[in-house]
């Protein structure tokens, strides 16, 4: 069953956080993921949102994502973007098949 990983962050140190977007993507290709969408303006429908930026992504799996997620090269550039930014993430469930 597929997982969705959805982060909101703001970015408050640029260049800190241009370093961990510089590997980002030799990482995360690695692991099966697929990154549906990178957004610097979302649109506020409800509720407050102060976030500057809102990514989403999918897996195939939950161990697929906590492979990416645990591993020493994410973790390594991780740094960079904790030095940069703050975050929110939450991992959901995608829906079932249905037959």
């Amino acid at each position: 069953m597929p997982v969705y990983m959805i982060s909101r962050m703001t970015i408050h140190d640029r260049a800190q956080y241009d370093k961990y977007e510089e590997r980002f993507m030799e990482i995360f290709d690695k692991f099966d993921g697929q990154l549906l969408s990178v957004d610097e303006e979302p649109q506020d429908l409800s509720g407050k949102w102060t976030a500057t930026r809102s990514v989403l992504m999918e897996f195939p799996s939950k161990p697929q994502l906590f492979a990416w997620l645990l591993s020493p090269e994410y973790i390594e550039i991780g740094k960079f973007r904790d030095a940069g930014s703050t975050s929110e993430a939450i991992i959901v469930k995608g829906l079932e098949e249905q037959s």
